[in-house]
């Protein structure tokens, strides 16, 4: 178990941006095309964390076109450049699979956190 454990702490990214369920996030994941490489940003609501260790991943929700979309990404990936917080939110729950169900505005905001409405 140790050589297991040794490897995986090798692959793993010391700095890790610190958010949480409910924030909403810009993702940067590169993105490889051919011989060129570039950076595509994906911006949405954080819903819920998965896994320990090297195999911790993330889910992020959009709305694009009028459609919900949710995308899986792993945090310690090589493709993952770095995630942007871009506002944080407020939840009682560890999982807002809620925000599924809902349509229009309601499906893409959580309420912001106390600090930031006090400003």
């Amino acid at each position: 178990m140790n050589i297991i454990q040794t490897i995986e702490q090798e692959q793993l990214k010391p700095q890790t941006s610190k958010f949480k369920v409910g924030d909403t996030v810009r993702v940067h994941t590169r993105v490889v095309e051919g011989d060129k490489e570039r950076i595509q940003i994906y911006t949405g609501i954080v819903m819920g964390f998965r896994g320990r260790g090297l195999n911790e991943a993330f889910t992020v929700r959009r709305i694009s076109y009028g459609e919900g979309v949710e995308r899986v990404f792993p945090i310690h990936s090589p493709r993952i450049a770095k995630v942007e917080i871009e506002r944080s939110g407020s939840v009682r729950r560890a999982k807002l699979n809620y925000l599924r169900g809902r349509k229009g505005k309601g499906a893409t905001t959580v309420r912001e956190e106390a600090q930031q409405l006090a400003k």
